[in-house]
């Protein structure tokens, strides 16, 4: 997952700070930020568009969507709302 540390442009692709990952698109922006523990994305995540938009917000087990997650349109609306549990989707 971390392998590429850098876009062509010289643009960072992630950042690690203690348990804490911020991925960037390659202008810059954020792509997704949570934390990050053992090498696998744990706890709450936050996804954007590469125009800075909330995208959307979901929650992950040792590396596994797992609770609540949430995805919004361009206007900003909740496009689904669902709840997963190991990768699997349990409710709409």
């Amino acid at each position: 997952m971390l392998d590429k540390t850098h876009y062509a442009n010289g643009q960072i692709v992630y950042e690690l700070k203690s348990n804490y990952l911020i991925f960037f698109y390659k202008n810059g922006t954020i792509k997704a930020e949570g934390p990050y523990c053992h090498g696998l994305m744990d706890g709450k995540w936050t996804f954007y568009r590469e125009n800075g938009q909330l995208w959307q917000i979901g929650h992950f087990q040792q590396g596994k969507k797992h609770g609540s997650w949430i995805r919004y349109n361009r206007n900003q609306e909740i496009e689904y709302n669902e709840m997963l549990e190991h990768d699997r989707v349990i409710k709409k």
